[in-house]
């Protein structure tokens, strides 16, 4: 059940990340230069609300030291490359690996 939660996770992040480079695209090719996202403005522009409630959590139940130097880096960073990421993450915690004896193994 846990695996298929994770799995779940990572096709959402993985559905989100091609929605975020499909844009990224279209907008670059619209104003003939590269264009990329970062992920504080995804964020802001989706969901205003939620990253001033992960900002304030972070840095009220960690340190603030955590949200400045740790966390701007990764919303300074491209939307795809960040949820790509986030996928993989989750996809390699839910992957089980086949058994060495192969398939008719008891």
């Amino acid at each position: 059940m846990i695996r298929f939660i994770l799995k779940a996770i990572s096709l959402f992040a993985l559905v989100v990340a091609v929605m975020a480079g499909t844009i990224d695209a279209i907008q670059s090719v619209s104003a003939s230069e590269p264009v990329l996202t970062p992920l504080a403005v995804a964020w802001s522009t989706a969901s205003p609300d939620t990253i001033a409630l992960v900002a304030d959590g972070i840095m009220r139940h960690l340190h603030p030291y955590v949200w400045d130097p740790a966390a701007m880096w990764v919303l300074s960073q491209p939307a795809f490359a960040v949820l790509l990421t986030v996928s993989l993450f989750f996809w390699i915690i839910a992957y089980r690996r086949p058994p060495i004896a192969g398939r008719f193994t008891a």
